[in-house]
Protein backbone atom coordinates (compact mmCIF):
# COMPACT_ATOMS: atom_id res chain seq x y z
CA UNK A 1 0.00 0.00 0.00
CA UNK A 2 1.20 3.46 -0.77
CA UNK A 3 2.24 5.56 2.26
CA UNK A 4 1.33 8.62 0.51
CA UNK A 5 -2.26 8.99 -0.21
CA UNK A 6 -4.47 11.06 1.95
CA UNK A 7 -5.90 8.63 4.10
CA UNK A 8 -2.92 7.26 5.03
CA UNK A 9 -0.50 10.53 5.32
CA UNK A 10 1.75 10.21 7.61
CA UNK A 11 1.54 6.73 8.71
CA UNK A 12 3.65 3.91 8.29
CA UNK A 13 2.19 0.35 7.22
CA UNK A 14 2.73 -0.88 10.54
CA UNK A 15 0.84 1.92 12.74
CA UNK A 16 -1.94 1.18 9.85
CA UNK A 17 -2.22 -2.29 10.80
CA UNK A 18 -2.24 -1.82 14.05
CA UNK A 19 -4.71 0.99 14.14
CA UNK A 20 -6.93 -1.00 12.41
CA UNK A 21 -6.28 -4.06 14.88
CA UNK A 22 -7.16 -2.10 17.86
CA UNK A 23 -10.50 -0.90 16.11
CA UNK A 24 -11.55 -3.93 15.22
CA UNK A 25 -11.09 -5.48 18.50
CA UNK A 26 -12.97 -2.65 19.83
CA UNK A 27 -15.51 -3.39 17.31
CA UNK A 28 -16.13 -6.99 18.00
CA UNK A 29 -15.79 -6.14 21.86
CA UNK A 30 -18.90 -4.31 21.75
CA UNK A 31 -20.54 -6.24 18.99
CA UNK A 32 -19.52 -9.79 20.14
CA UNK A 33 -19.56 -11.99 23.08
CA UNK A 34 -16.39 -11.13 24.54
CA UNK A 35 -16.08 -10.29 28.42
CA UNK A 36 -15.25 -6.62 27.13
CA UNK A 37 -18.30 -6.39 25.09
CA UNK A 38 -20.91 -7.87 27.59
CA UNK A 39 -19.50 -5.36 30.62
CA UNK A 40 -20.07 -2.77 28.06
CA UNK A 41 -23.76 -3.83 27.31
CA UNK A 42 -24.73 -4.70 30.57
CA UNK A 43 -23.21 -1.57 32.71
CA UNK A 44 -26.24 0.29 31.58
CA UNK A 45 -29.51 0.64 30.32
CA UNK A 46 -30.93 0.23 27.34
CA UNK A 47 -32.15 3.50 25.45
CA UNK A 48 -35.69 2.27 25.39
CA UNK A 49 -35.62 1.58 28.96
CA UNK A 50 -34.04 4.93 29.51
CA UNK A 51 -36.38 6.98 27.98
CA UNK A 52 -39.51 5.30 29.68
CA UNK A 53 -37.96 5.85 32.70
CA UNK A 54 -37.55 9.30 32.01
CA UNK A 55 -41.06 10.16 30.53
CA UNK A 56 -42.63 8.39 33.35
CA UNK A 57 -40.06 10.17 35.98
CA UNK A 58 -41.51 13.66 34.37
CA UNK A 59 -44.85 12.69 34.23
CA UNK A 60 -45.47 11.30 37.79
CA UNK A 61 -43.38 14.84 39.75
CA UNK A 62 -46.05 16.58 37.31
CA UNK A 63 -48.93 14.62 38.47
CA UNK A 64 -47.90 14.85 41.72
CA UNK A 65 -48.29 18.84 42.59
CA UNK A 66 -51.61 18.95 40.05
CA UNK A 67 -52.73 16.12 42.01
CA UNK A 68 -52.65 17.94 45.61
CA UNK A 69 -53.48 21.25 44.11
CA UNK A 70 -56.66 20.87 42.29
CA UNK A 71 -58.54 18.86 45.71
CA UNK A 72 -57.90 22.55 47.24
CA UNK A 73 -60.49 24.56 48.15
CA UNK A 74 -61.28 28.26 46.83
CA UNK A 75 -59.83 27.29 43.11
CA UNK A 76 -61.88 29.00 40.08
CA UNK A 77 -63.49 26.50 38.33
CA UNK A 78 -61.94 26.49 35.03
CA UNK A 79 -58.57 26.03 36.73
CA UNK A 80 -59.66 23.11 38.91
CA UNK A 81 -61.68 21.38 35.70
CA UNK A 82 -57.87 21.90 33.84
CA UNK A 83 -56.05 20.56 36.82
CA UNK A 84 -58.59 17.60 36.83
CA UNK A 85 -58.37 16.73 33.14
CA UNK A 86 -54.64 16.94 33.04
CA UNK A 87 -54.19 14.74 36.42
CA UNK A 88 -56.95 12.06 34.65
CA UNK A 89 -55.33 11.99 31.25
CA UNK A 90 -51.35 12.25 32.10
CA UNK A 91 -52.61 8.97 34.55
CA UNK A 92 -53.76 7.28 31.59
CA UNK A 93 -50.64 8.26 29.65
CA UNK A 94 -48.22 6.87 32.71
CA UNK A 95 -50.17 3.64 32.90
CA UNK A 96 -49.63 2.51 29.38
CA UNK A 97 -46.27 3.93 29.87
CA UNK A 98 -45.63 1.85 32.77
CA UNK A 99 -46.89 -1.32 31.25
CA UNK A 100 -44.40 -0.97 28.37
CA UNK A 101 -41.79 -0.42 30.80
CA UNK A 102 -42.60 -3.61 32.67
CA UNK A 103 -42.72 -5.80 29.52
CA UNK A 104 -39.91 -4.26 28.20
CA UNK A 105 -38.03 -4.81 31.46
CA UNK A 106 -39.42 -8.50 32.08
CA UNK A 107 -37.50 -9.38 27.87
CA UNK A 108 -34.70 -7.13 29.07
CA UNK A 109 -32.88 -7.51 32.80
CA UNK A 110 -31.52 -4.38 33.88
CA UNK A 111 -27.81 -4.36 34.48
CA UNK A 112 -26.82 -5.29 37.68
CA UNK A 113 -25.55 -3.30 40.50
CA UNK A 114 -21.26 -2.64 40.81
CA UNK A 115 -19.46 -4.96 42.44
CA UNK A 116 -18.48 -2.67 45.14
CA UNK A 117 -21.97 -1.84 46.23
CA UNK A 118 -22.99 -2.99 49.72
CA UNK A 119 -25.48 -5.85 50.52
CA UNK A 120 -27.89 -3.57 52.75
CA UNK A 121 -27.72 -1.14 49.77
CA UNK A 122 -28.73 -3.49 46.97
CA UNK A 123 -31.94 -4.81 49.36
CA UNK A 124 -32.92 -1.40 50.06
CA UNK A 125 -32.49 -0.49 46.22
CA UNK A 126 -34.65 -3.71 45.11
CA UNK A 127 -37.60 -3.29 47.51
CA UNK A 128 -37.57 0.65 46.70
CA UNK A 129 -37.71 -0.16 43.33
CA UNK A 130 -40.62 -2.88 44.15
CA UNK A 131 -43.14 -0.90 46.04
CA UNK A 132 -41.83 1.97 43.17
CA UNK A 133 -43.54 -0.42 40.06
CA UNK A 134 -46.54 -1.82 42.34
CA UNK A 135 -47.22 2.04 43.32
CA UNK A 136 -46.98 3.27 39.95
CA UNK A 137 -49.19 0.52 38.37
CA UNK A 138 -51.61 0.82 41.46
CA UNK A 139 -52.13 4.46 41.50
CA UNK A 140 -53.35 4.84 37.71
CA UNK A 141 -55.68 1.88 38.19
CA UNK A 142 -57.28 3.18 41.24
CA UNK A 143 -57.73 6.82 39.85
CA UNK A 144 -59.49 5.15 37.06
CA UNK A 145 -61.98 3.32 39.27
CA UNK A 146 -62.58 6.11 41.47
CA UNK A 147 -63.37 8.30 38.23
CA UNK A 148 -65.15 5.89 36.34
CA UNK A 149 -67.18 4.06 39.33
CA UNK A 150 -67.94 8.06 40.38
CA UNK A 151 -69.22 8.68 36.60
CA UNK A 152 -67.01 10.91 35.29
CA UNK A 153 -65.46 11.05 31.97
CA UNK A 154 -61.80 10.49 31.02
CA UNK A 155 -61.43 12.49 28.09
CA UNK A 156 -58.32 10.97 26.16
CA UNK A 157 -60.41 7.20 26.48
CA UNK A 158 -63.61 8.81 25.16
CA UNK A 159 -62.09 10.34 22.65
CA UNK A 160 -60.45 6.80 21.47
CA UNK A 161 -64.14 5.21 21.95
CA UNK A 162 -62.95 3.72 25.14
CA UNK A 163 -66.38 3.92 27.40
CA UNK A 164 -66.10 3.29 30.63
CA UNK A 165 -65.80 -0.69 31.88
CA UNK A 166 -67.37 0.52 35.71
CA UNK A 167 -70.62 0.68 36.63
CA UNK A 168 -71.50 3.94 38.56
CA UNK A 169 -71.16 2.69 42.53
CA UNK A 170 -70.42 5.44 45.04
CA UNK A 171 -69.08 2.77 47.46
CA UNK A 172 -66.53 1.50 44.83
CA UNK A 173 -65.65 5.17 44.19
CA UNK A 174 -64.82 5.96 47.59
CA UNK A 175 -62.93 3.11 48.32
CA UNK A 176 -60.92 3.94 45.33
CA UNK A 177 -60.61 7.08 46.46
CA UNK A 178 -58.79 5.80 49.89
CA UNK A 179 -56.42 3.65 47.68
CA UNK A 180 -55.44 6.33 45.68
CA UNK A 181 -54.73 8.96 48.63
CA UNK A 182 -53.08 6.73 50.37
CA UNK A 183 -50.82 5.69 47.72
CA UNK A 184 -49.98 9.12 46.93
CA UNK A 185 -48.56 9.65 49.90
CA UNK A 186 -46.53 6.76 50.02
CA UNK A 187 -45.40 7.58 46.54
CA UNK A 188 -43.95 10.36 47.58
CA UNK A 189 -42.15 8.75 50.45
CA UNK A 190 -40.83 6.19 47.96
CA UNK A 191 -40.04 9.13 45.25
CA UNK A 192 -38.29 11.16 47.45
CA UNK A 193 -35.76 8.07 48.47
CA UNK A 194 -35.19 7.24 45.46
CA UNK A 195 -33.92 11.13 44.38
CA UNK A 196 -32.12 11.30 47.51
CA UNK A 197 -30.37 7.74 46.41
CA UNK A 198 -29.89 9.04 42.69
CA UNK A 199 -28.42 12.50 43.94
CA UNK A 200 -25.95 10.25 46.40
CA UNK A 201 -24.57 8.01 43.49
CA UNK A 202 -24.51 10.98 41.27
CA UNK A 203 -22.96 13.83 43.23
CA UNK A 204 -20.99 12.44 46.23
CA UNK A 205 -20.10 8.48 45.37
CA UNK A 206 -19.81 8.96 42.08
CA UNK A 207 -19.94 5.23 41.37
CA UNK A 208 -21.33 4.49 37.95
CA UNK A 209 -24.79 4.22 39.21
CA UNK A 210 -26.69 7.01 38.27
CA UNK A 211 -25.20 6.65 34.61
CA UNK A 212 -26.22 3.54 34.56
CA UNK A 213 -30.16 5.25 34.06
CA UNK A 214 -28.95 8.86 32.70
CA UNK A 215 -29.87 9.50 29.00
CA UNK A 216 -26.74 8.67 26.53
CA UNK A 217 -25.84 7.79 22.89
CA UNK A 218 -24.98 4.21 22.69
Amino acid sequence: MAGNGWCCAGYSEAQIAQNLTVGLGRLLAVVGDTEEGMKLQQDHYKAPARWLHWTVAALVLAMIPVGALMVQEGLGRSLQNSLFIFHKNTGVIVGLLVTARLLYRWRNPPPKLPQGLPLWQRRVAFWTHAFLYTLIVIMPISGYVRVRSGGFPIELLDAMGIGTLLPKSDAVANAAKSLHYAGAWALVILVAMHIGAALQHALIKRDGVFERMWPRKD
